[in-house]
This record gives structure tokens, sequence and C-alpha cells, in this order.
């Protein structure tokens, strides 16, 4: 069996079979993943037993919301305590929600337990990464990310096919069973194998700083993801919401100042490495988000695909990416961590600049191509950019690193949701009330455009062919907008400098 040893300079030495602790990391990371996507297709299922249609959005905000808000707290509480209890505590959390998911009885319990959900997923992937980044070497990180990022693809395409056999064929409610065995095999793979023994000492852990840094970005978020949506963006619940985050992510500076050990210290935004990859990871949260909506939608309302077929165009860009990954592992020791991101955001920028050159005329194998181009700009962009704020820090910071750029990325998600999301709805909203007289009658007033446009097959074919062009025009405008996101990505990545070193002891 394979093992390696390493002596950290916080005084923890850590000696661990690498082959099953990665195994365990990929489950629990699947699990994750999985469950990021598994409800989509079971929606009909789950609101056929528990009602609440109008809220079922919040099945997917509120995992997403509460995962990213306690990620940098993960991150540090790692540093602090050692990496396998808080990433045991994440596996506890996700399955005692998946556990009670499964037995809600109705759409407001489900969207409660689906939280508790997310408060375990906002422990299991930063701790996963920062694992990977204790056992393996800078030159073997980007291929055993590599791994990381082909469990999220697969995920990405088996997670909807899954969650529509157990909705069809035995119950929405084996979506989350199913988590539980799968989730106490990962969690007695990491307790066999992963070894650490972290130096004990008395520790001042910064509740303050903790409550105001969630409660803040639990604000903000939910501001971004709602607005426009739930509440208009000048209503004001959503100018309560930004301006109570706003006071309290301004509270968290002043405090995190005067802290002893800051639960997310202010010196991560003041090194170039560090701001440059956070950065960056803003723009890949913001990148696959905008694919991951509208490619399906594009494919499916605008060239008339099946929904299998639409899963598997965006399959394209889940298989370039881990590929991609595992090859800038050789690039990034040749030329450095800059240039193979440098590279990876051009081939993003020009995945996206084809992207916006899309038409109706388009065929899926050149949608294909387009996604798996991205795919590979991601790849060659992000692993670079993650070893490279790693690689500049100790075992005592390392958590608190990781988990700043995956809670970047999650931000990048958060935003460019609402964003994008803001550009489509405007945008068809613009359409259809300039709809010329013979279609303007089968709209309807003040209808919804989303449903509208899920309605099309159902209408006259002219007015469903109005339908499909206006979904192209609100589509190719989110397209423009990946295409200033990627230049924004190759703008931040010159942040980083050529030659990274680790950083001075804070």
């Amino acid at each position: 069996m394979q093992e390696a040893t390493f002596t950290k300079r916080a005084g923890v030495g850590l000696r661990s079979e690498r082959g099953p602790v990665l195994g365990s990391v990929m489950l629990a990371t699947g699990l994750v993943a999985l469950d990021s996507t598994i409800i989509a297709t079971a929606v009909p299922s789950v609101v056929r037993d528990l009602g609440g249609f109008a809220h079922f959005p919040w099945l997917f905000s509120i995992y997403l919301l509460t995962a990213a808000v306690t990620t940098p707290l993960y991150g540090k509480l790692a540093d602090v305590l050692g990496r396998k209890p808080v990433m045991f505590f994440g596996i506890a959390v996700f399955l005692v929600g998946s556990l009670l998911c499964g037995a809600a009885w109705s759409m407001l319990t489900l969207i409660i337990f689906r939280a508790v959900q997310g408060i375990g997923a906002g422990a299991i992937q930063p701790i996963s990464m920062t694992i990977i980044g204790d056992l393996y070497s800078v030159q073997e990180r980007a291929r055993v990310q590599g791994y990381l990022a082909g469990v999220w693809g697969v995920a990405s395409v088996v997670g909807p096919t899954l969650g529509g056999v157990f909705a069809e064929y035995l119950s929405w409610r084996w979506i989350f069973f199913v988590n539980l065995p799968l989730g106490l095999v990962a969690a007695w793979m990491l307790a066999r194998h992963l070894k650490e023994n972290v130096a004990r000492r008395a520790h001042r852990i910064d509740y303050l700083g903790a409550a105001l840094l969630i409660g803040g970005c639990t604000l903000l978020i939910l501001g971004t993801l709602e607005g426009g949506i739930t509440w208009a963006w000048l209503s004001a619940p959503s100018v309560v919401i930004f301006v109570l985050g706003a006071a309290m992510v301004t509270a968290f500076v002043f405090v995190e100042r005067r802290a002893e050990e800051p639960v997310l210290p202010l010196w991560v935004f003041r090194h170039r490495t560090l701001v440059g990859g956070n950065l960056a990871s803003i723009a890949v949260g913001a990148t696959v988000i905008g694919l991951s909506s509208y490619v399906p939608n594009f494919s499916q309302g605008v060239l008339g695909t099946g929904a299998l077929v639409a899963g598997f165009v965006l399959a394209a860009m889940t298989l370039g990416w881990p590929i991609a990954a595992t090859l800038s592992g050789r690039m990034y020791l040749r030329i450095g961590f800059r240039n193979t991101a440098l590279i990876g955001g051009l081939v993003t920028l020009a995945g996206s600049a084809m992207c916006a050159l899309l038409t109706e005329r388009t065929t899926v194998a050149m949608m294909s191509a387009v996604c798996f181009v991205i795919g590979v700009g991601l790849g060659l962009a992000s692993a670079p950019t993650l070893v490279a704020v790693q690689s500049v820090v100790g075992w005592d910071r390392r958590g608190v690193v990781t988990g700043t750029n995956m809670f970047a990325r999650s931000i990048g998600s958060a935003v460019g949701a609402a964003v994008f999301g803001a550009i489509a709805n405007t945008t068809l909203e613009r359409r259809f009330a300039a709809a010329p007289p013979d279609v303007k009658p089968s709209l309807g007033e003040g209808s919804d455009a989303t449903n509208i446009v899920l309605k099309a097959g159902q209408m006259p074919e002219h007015v469903a062919d109005y339908v499909r062009a206006s979904l192209y025009a609100a589509t190719h405008n989110v397209f423009i907008g990946l295409l200033v996101v990627g230049v924004c990505g190759v703008a931040v990545l010159l942040l980083i400098p050529r030659h990274t070193k680790e950083l001075p002891p804070a």
C-alpha cells in the first residue's frame, strides 16, 4: 500500500495510506455532488407528495446558501482541530440531513432539512481539497484534483438520471436514503486510513467573527439568489437584506482586525497569489453555473433535443475538465502556475466566444465541442490556481486558504446565477411585451416568462417559433455575459506572480 509521511511546521505529523483516503474523499465528494443535481428530475414527484410548488426552488437555493456560508469557518477549524474531526462532522451532519430529508412530511420541512444537508456539505468539499493538499505533493495534486473534478462531472450526468429512476420506480425519498450507507463507508475508510497527530494547544475560537461572517454572507447571497425572483430588486425586502448583509460584513472586518485567531484572517486578501487565485475561482464558479443552467435550455428549447441529449451536451464540459486538470500538473511544473492558468483562461475565453456565436441552426455536435473546449479551459485554470494558493502556505494555514478558495467559487456561482437569471428573464419579458399582434394573445398578460417557454410545445406553430426565438435571444445574451466573465477571468489571473513562494508566518 502506498504511504506518505509528512512533517509539518505546525508540529503535526501525518502518516496515511493515500489510496484508501483518496477513495473515501472521492466517495464523500460524490455524495455532495450528487445531491446538488439528483433532486432536479424528482421535483414533480416531490411536489405531488408534499405540495408547495411555488417554493420548490428553495430546495436548490438553501442547499447552495448554507454550504457556501459555512465553508470559511470549516477551513479555519481544520487548521485548529485537524482535518479528520471537521470532515467527520461534515459527513455526520450531511447524513443526518439526508435522513431527515427522506422523512420530510411537508415542503417546508424538506427545505429546512436541505439546509442541514448544506451545512454538512460545506465541510466536505473544502476539507477534501485540504486533505489532498496535505497528502500529495505539488507535482501530484493536479492529477488527483482531476479525479475529484471527474467525480463532479460524473455526478452532473448521473445525478438527474438517477433521480428520475428513483422517483419513477421507487420513491423520491430514496434520493436521500441512498446517502446513508455510502456516507458511512466513506467515514469508515477515512477513520481507518487517515492518520494525523495535531499538536494540541489552547485556542480562542472567533465566535463573533464567525457569526458576523455567516450572517452577513447569508443575507448577501440570499438577496442575490432571490432578487428579481421572489421579490423585486428595489423592493423593501431586497434593500433591507442587502443593507443588513453589508453592515454585518463591515462589522466582521473590524472584528477580524482585533481577533487573536480570526476565522478568516485579513492577510488572505493582501497577497497577490491568494487574491488572484480567489478572484479566478469566482470567475470559474460563474462560468460553471452559466453553462450548467443555460446550455440545457438552449439545447432543448432552441435546438429541440430531449433532456437526455441535453445532458450529454453538458457532459462534454465535465469530460474536458478532469482531462485538462490532470494534464495541468505537467504544465505548471514546466511553465509555472500563472502561465498554465493563463492558458486555461484564454482557452475558456475562446470557448465562451464560440458560445456567443452559436445560432438557432447550431448542431448538437457543435454545442458539445464548445462545452468541451470550455471544460478544458476551466480544468487548466482551476487546478493550478488552487495548487498555487495551497503551495504558498504551511499546514497550519492550508485549511483557511482552501476554504476561502472554495467559498469564492460558491460566491461566483451565486452571483452568476442571479446575474444570468436577470439577463435571461429581462430579455424574455421584453420580447414577450413586444410580441406581434397574432402572437401576443397566446402569451397572456403578465404571464411568467419561464412558464411560457416550458409550454411552447403546446402552442400554435407560429407562437412556438416566436417563443423559441425569444429563448435564443435570452440564452445568447447570457452567453455574451459568459464572454465578459471570461475576459475578467484572464485579467485577474495576471495578479498571480510568475514565481510563487511561501508566505512568511502571519
